[in-house]
């Protein structure tokens, strides 16, 4: 497998890494440089960490992880944006600003996992394809960091001038990835 196609899929791996840091920049009251770093950075390791752990573990837990990754990702991401919903219609507009200051460090965890599961699965191919695992992470945690840079910032652009209807849409699109994700594994979308 070339470079080419190593970009390629490490694009399509990183667009729900995009999504999500869009709704992250949504949230944001003012740019945060650094906030928008560790976004993009965490984004970028777990998206190559997962095909490094698919390809060491091969396909000897294919068989347990494959079925419910979907779920997975399903259940984060719609309880994050879930939460995100509850908390524009929930939260003074002063404490929200305050919350939106600090970067929760959990939610963040759980969204980088829940948009990397399909990478993990792509780590399973790799192995079977004799794909250099190291060129294929450096090339999808790169692309990642910086699709998920460009998207807090995109998302903070339109976040700031509509704050409360920005969380909502945030929220909402969080849990419509989580659903495509749902909807796709299970065959009932095909894209």
């Amino acid at each position: 497998m070339g470079i080419i196609e190593l970009f390629i899929i490490a694009v399509g791996l990183s667009a729900d890494a995009f999504a999500v840091a869009v709704c992250k920049g949504l949230a944001m009251p003012r740019i945060r440089w650094g906030q928008a770093l560790v976004i993009a950075f965490a984004f970028g390791a777990f998206q190559a960490g997962m095909p490094v752990i698919g390809w060491l573990v091969g396909d000897q837990f294919a068989r347990f992880i494959t079925p419910i990754d979907h779920w997975i990702a399903f259940v984060l991401l719609a309880a994050i944006g879930a939460k995100m919903i509850w908390d524009a219609f929930h939260e003074e507009p002063a404490e929200s600003t305050k919350i939106q200051s600090a970067l929760d460090l959990k939610e963040l965890l759980a969204l980088a996992v829940a948009t990397s599961i399909d990478a993990l699965a792509v780590g399973i191919s790799f192995a079977f394809l004799g794909v250099n695992i190291a060129v294929a992470a450096a090339i999808i945690g790169v692309t990642t960091f910086c699709l998920s840079f460009v998207g807090v910032i995109i998302g903070h652009r339109f976040g700031a001038r509509f704050e409360k209807a920005a969380a909502i849409t945030g929220g909402v699109v969080l849990i419509l990835i989580g659903l495509k994700i749902l909807l796709e594994h299970l065959g009932i979308l095909a894209f």
